[in-house]
This record gives structure tokens, sequence and C-alpha cells, in this order.
């Protein structure tokens, strides 16, 4: 053979399955395992049928650096993998494509097991019913924990000699999952005493030390904070205000926050956000930039405003496609090591400032010869503020302050030569309508005609590409979109247009999120018991149909899809998006009041439905200064309930899209804000100091 042709063959993989041809980045990974995977699809699940063979059912997501161990251990092991093709139907599931396989296996596992997480090992009937599960297993016995193939065998043998038992189990353990999502509806009426109750519930769990809720490990829980800032303004609770202040303070000047590049890690491993798990999600950053913002416009504070900004720069700078789309997640391990990409010690910061520069530099974000984490290294973190460590230090605050600065510039310079951590570049539809809404309410808020043209770029490329016949599909990559949309896709988006209407008054991006509405409300909703399922009425039949409640890393679907239905309702005059909201509020009313911390976003639709929203419509030449005026004065504070509309003098179509710019006109010829609110309209305003005294009459 010639050196070519040797050369030729070394660079060909050993195996290939049926993954190969899949555009998720996380199942293309797993491609050239020696176990024979298929995707989740007819062709696997009738081959378990033909086979007589269970089907042992993997799910995990790119960015999970345990599914990266395990797939090492195990998934990369011939002998394991002869084990898993001889004995079972091997399926693959990207969880972050399909949350509706995840949402029920992982069910099944908790009731199986008592707790979840990722990777998610299940095994099932050839009906794709579960009766096995759980979810890292080591290569072999350790951590006291069984050996993969030692459940691969047990299991096996038990399905070979007892399948009796298991079909008995497994038909049991269906039932439980069919009562998931089986909901009471509340008593009583819909009233302040809910989130007031939620609040003090709340805030008794509350980490004084810390910020955040409960020990470690500690996700950062922005819906349950952005409910709390909403109940300060509502009541002037400060104990509410602390609490956020406090987390959000702790959360971006430790290690969860990237120091150098902005942006925020998955969570912290440790009760004090130090040390996270490097990994960083789209849908955290989207979540907690837009909580950053209402923190800001809350209390003036500009350290919110720079983590704000700092988290929307990372995301344009290294999370954004060129045709628009936002991609999904970056990897916590670069080099086989997890983190690496993101720590220093003390000697490589000194080769890059120099000896005087290095100590300031050192000190205050605690680098050390002993190091924060692994192997003598430190992750960047701040304990105490400038002032503090300059007196330390013997130098001037300006002194350090430069130091600081020129020290993060540099070292995020020599850190872009490093090897980075994968992206995962699938564009998922609900993530990317949570990040739209970000970056629009920051572009109204923050006088920032970048970050518009961000949202409206990223518009334009949902509805071209994940929009179908009026239906939204799930994924997009490699130019390739499919998977039907889910509940979290439709309301996710609708609510990132409503906020795109806002940033730019753009009538198409309005009238797209009312036709998604309706197809939401048509395909999703529950005429009968109320709630929207999780998947569309025709989509693919699985073993269990759920709707989603609680939320999780994002928000419930049920949740968000409540809070643009009443916002659509004001702006609409459609009294059956109302309703529709309410019964939903008034189903999870008894929900709410026993496990508030997994209704936070509720909360906040909870909290306008209560308050009196500002209704407010504009009228004025777009662009001219009295104009422009008024809107600066709608959104340069905080101001959680309201909605607004605008229209130019002399448009026709506005009125007729938006019935709460019907009869709308100049007043004394000039740019004019109407302001309802508890069913009456205030006097027309020209002033942007009348507007502002308007809009603090009612919270």
């Amino acid at each position: 053979m010639s050196e070519h042709a040797k050369a030729k063959d070394v660079t060909q993989p050993q195996f290939t399955n049926q993954l190969i041809n899949e555009t998720s980045p996380y199942l293309l990974q797993h491609a050239h395992n020696p176990v024979d995977w298929h995707p989740w699809g007819p062709e696997a699940l009738a081959k378990a049928h033909e086979q007589s063979k269970p089907i042992l059912l993997s799910i995990g997501y790119s960015a999970c650096h345990w599914c990266h161990v395990m797939a090492h251990e195990s998934f990369e092991n011939p002998a394991i993998a002869q084990l898993m093709n001889e004995n079972f139907i091997n399926i693959k599931v990207d969880r972050e494509e399909r949350p509706d396989l995840d949402s029920i296996y992982m069910n099944a596992v908790q009731m199986m097991t008592g707790h979840g997480g990722w990777p998610m090992t299940v095994f099932l009937t050839p009906d794709q019913v579960p009766f096995y599960g759980g979810t890292y297993y080591p290569p072999e016995d350790r951590y006291g924990m069984p050996g993969f193939p030692r459940i691969l065998i047990g299991v096996a043998e038990a399905y070979r000699n007892r399948r009796g038992e298991i079909l008995e189990s497994a038909d049991a353990l269906l039932q439980q999952l069919g009562s998931l999502s089986e909901v009471q509806s509340g008593d009583g009426s819909l009233s302040v005493e809910i989130p007031d109750h939620a609040a003090s519930d709340l805030l008794r769990r509350l980490d004084p030390a810390n910020g955040g809720f409960g020990t470690k490990p500690k996700f950062p829980p922005a819906q349950t904070l952005s409910f709390l800032l909403r109940q300060h303004h509502r009541t002037g609770n400060e104990t509410a205000l602390r609490a956020v202040e406090l987390t959000l303070d702790k959360m971006a000047r430790g290690g969860m926050y990237d120091q150098l590049g902005g942006g925020f890690h998955r969570y912290s491993v440790d009760e004090k956000w130090l040390v996270p798990h490097f990994e960083k999600m789209l849908y955290d950053n989207a979540l907690l930039s837009r909580l950053y913002l209402d923190a800001f416009l809350a209390t003036g504070n500009e350290f919110y405003k720079r983590v704000t900004i700092e988290t929307l720069d990372y995301v344009v700078r290294e999370m954004t496609d060129a045709g628009g789309g936002f991609y999904s997640t970056q990897d916590a391990d670069s080099e086989g090591a997890e983190g690496k990409f993101f720590v220093w010690t003390p000697e490589e910061v000194e080769a890059l400032l120099g000896e005087e520069d290095a100590k300031l530099f050192n000190r205050y974000f605690d680098v050390s010869r002993f190091g924060n984490f692994e192997h003598g290294t430190s992750i960047l973190h701040v304990d105490d503020d400038v002032e503090a460590i300059a007196k330390l230090m013997q130098v001037t605050p300006e002194r350090l302050a430069q130091a600081i600065e020129r020290g993060k510039r540099t070292l995020f310079e020599a850190r872009e030569k490093r090897t980075r951590p994968h992206r995962d570049e699938k564009i998922l539809t609900a993530w990317n309508g949570l990040m739209m809404r970000s970056f629009a309410e920051a572009a109204r808020a923050l006088s920032r005609d970048d970050y518009r043209e961000v949202a409206v770029k990223n518009a334009e490329f949902l509805l071209a590409n994940l929009r179908r016949d009026g239906r939204l599909l799930r994924t997009h990559k490699g130019g390739e979109s499919k998977l039907n949309g889910y509940l979290e896709d439709y309301a996710f988006l609708i609510d990132g247009l409503l906020a795109l209407y806002e940033a730019t008054f753009d009538l198409r991006w309005f009238t797209s999120a009312r036709e998604l509405a309706e197809t939401m409300i048509g395909q999703f909703y529950d005429a009968e018991q109320g709630g929207f399922y999780f998947t569309s009425h025709d989509h693919e039949a699985l073993i269990n149909r759920t709707k989603d409640f609680m939320d999780n890393a994002t928000p419930a679907g049920n949740s968000v899809a409540t809070h643009v239905l009443l916002r659509l309702a004001l702006l609409t005059g459609e009294d059956r998006y109302r309703q529709i909201a309410e019964r939903t509020l008034q189903m999870l009313k008894d929900s709410v009041l026993r496990y508030p911390s997994a209704f936070g976003h509720l909360l906040c639709g909870l909290d306008f439905y209560l308050a009196s929203p500002h209704e407010i419509a504009i009228i004025g030449e777009p662009g001219a200064d009295d104009t422009e005026a008024l809107i600066a004065a709608t959104f340069g504070r905080y101001l959680p309930n309201r909605v607004v509309a605008f229209a130019a003098p002399g448009d026709d179509e506005a009125p007729r899209t938006i019935k709460l710019l019907e009869g709308r006109g100049l007043a004394s010829g000039k740019a004019t804000a109407y302001v309802c609110h508890e069913f009456r309209c205030e006097a027309p305003v020209n002033e942007a100091t009348a507007l502002v005294t308007q809009l603090k009459q009612v919270k």
C-alpha cells in the first residue's frame, strides 16, 4: 500500500452510524461512535418492534460536560458498544431539539430515581414506555455507582426473562406520567394576596450572605428576581429590592460572570457564585441581560447597565450568525479540560501586564499562586470594590482602575488566541425569541440603534427561515430548518416580536406576533381543561401529551403565553385573549401559592393582570424631536406593566391594526401622548415632563 493510501486510511473514521445525516452538532458528535445510534424517528421505533428489543434512549446536549465524559468512556468503547448493539435499539436525542421527548422521559427518570439530569439514559419498551433509567453511568463500578456494562446486562436479562413484570410496572409509570399535567383549577378570585404570599415565601429562602436561593449548586434565578423587582415596584417592599440587588451584585462580581468577555456561565457549583459550570447558554444570557437592564432602570445603578451592555456585546461578538440568528451554546471544555479557556495563573498575568500592573490586577481579581480552581489556576472574580483594594495596595483608586481596565483588554486579547470551546451553532426559535426581546428592550431603553438592528435582523431571519406556511419550526442549522415548533417556540417568539414592535413601531412585527398568537391558540390551547399543551394538536403522537406549567432554565411556555395574550388584549381590544390568559392564571393559582419558586414568570404575568397597566398611545412625526422626547419619557424608566403603540399623523393602517390607536390624533399640532389605565384615560399631553407625571401616578 502506498504512503498516500495509508495516510488516507488513517483519516477515515472507523465507525459511522445513522446520526451522520443529522444537523444537530450534539448528534454529529456521536456519528462515529461504534454504537449503532439512530435518531428518534419511525425507522428506529419500527426496528424495536421488528426485533422485539428494548430501546436505549440517550438524551443530552452539546455543552453538557458529563455528556462528553460518558460518550468518551462508554460510547467510544467498542466492548460497551457491542453490548448496546446486541441487546438494544439505540436512539440518541438532542434535548434542545426535542424538548418534548426530554420532558416526558426526564419526568420518568425523576419518578424512578428521585433525581434527574444529563446525560439521561432511559430504557423503553418498543412502545416507547420507560421502565428503567438514570443519568450518568461510569464504564465500571465506581463512585458507589454500578458500571454501565453491568446496567446493560442486567436490563437486557430482565427484559428477556421478566418481561411481564416490566410491562406491568411500565404501565403503572405511564399512568403516573399522564397525571402530571392534570391541574385542579384554583378557587377564589385572583388577588394581590397571591404575589404578596409568594414574595414572602421566596424572601424566607434567600441566602442573606450570597444572594440567590438555597445552597449549592446555584442557578441564576432570573424569573424569580424579575418578579421580586416587580413586587418592589408595586408595593415599595425594600426587602424584595435588596434581595434582587444582592443577588445581581454577587452573580456579576463572581466567577459566574465572564469578567473579561461578558456574559454568564450556566450555574455556580458553590454557594458563592465563584466556580461556574463554564458552558454559556443563549437563554441564560437573554434572561439575565433583560433582568440587569430592568434593575438599571429601576435603580439607576450604572453597574447593572454595564453588565447588560457587556452581555449583549458578548452575544453579538460570539453567538450571532451572519444571517442574524443566535447560536445556542458554548461548551465548558476546551482542549479536554473544563474551564481551561477562562482561567489564569499569576505568571500568565505578569507576562502580559508587567510586574506592577499584574500585582494590582491579580489582587483585584483574586489570581494567586494557590489558585481558586483546579491545578493552581484562578477564576477571575471580584470580592472587594476598587476603593478598598486601592487602599490595601497603597495606590489611588484611579491607578487601580487603570490597571484593571488595561489588564482586562490585554488578557481578553490574549485569551482570544487560546483554543476556544466548541460552539453549538444550531438556531432554536424559542431561545432566539428570548434574545430578540432583550436586544429590542435594550435598544429602546439605552437608545442603541445597533441593538435595534441586531433584533430586526434576527426577526427577519426567523420569520424567513423558521416559519413555513404560517407554522413555526424548531431548529435551523446548515441551511436546513426542521421539526415542528413547540409552545415555547410560539410564545417566546411572539414575546420577542411584541418587544421589537415597541422598539421600532414597525407594524410588520406586531402583525406577525398576532398571527402567531392565533396559530398558538388554534394548535396548542386546551379549550376543555384550560392551559396550553407543549406540543401542537397535529404533533407526532407520543406516550404522553404534556403541559409545561413550571419554569425551568427558561420560563414555562404557559407563563409566557399568558403574558403575551394579556398584552395583545390591551393592544387589540380582543377580550378573548384576556379570557384565555385569565383562565390559565386561575387554574394555576393554588400551584403558585404552594411552589412560588417554580412560577416566577407566571407571577410576573399575574402582576401585569392585577396591575392597572399603562396603555400608552403616541402620535407624532417619526424622528421629530417632540416625538422622540415622548418616546424617551415612556421607555426611560422601569415601568413593567405597560403597552405602547405609535402612529404618525394621517396613518390609517396603524389604528386599523392596533385598536389602542383608534381615534387618536395630534393635540395642539404637536406630538401627543395618550395614557389610559383602570378603564379611564388621562388628558392628552405634549410635553415629556407631563407624560412622566402621568406615568408616575399608578404602578
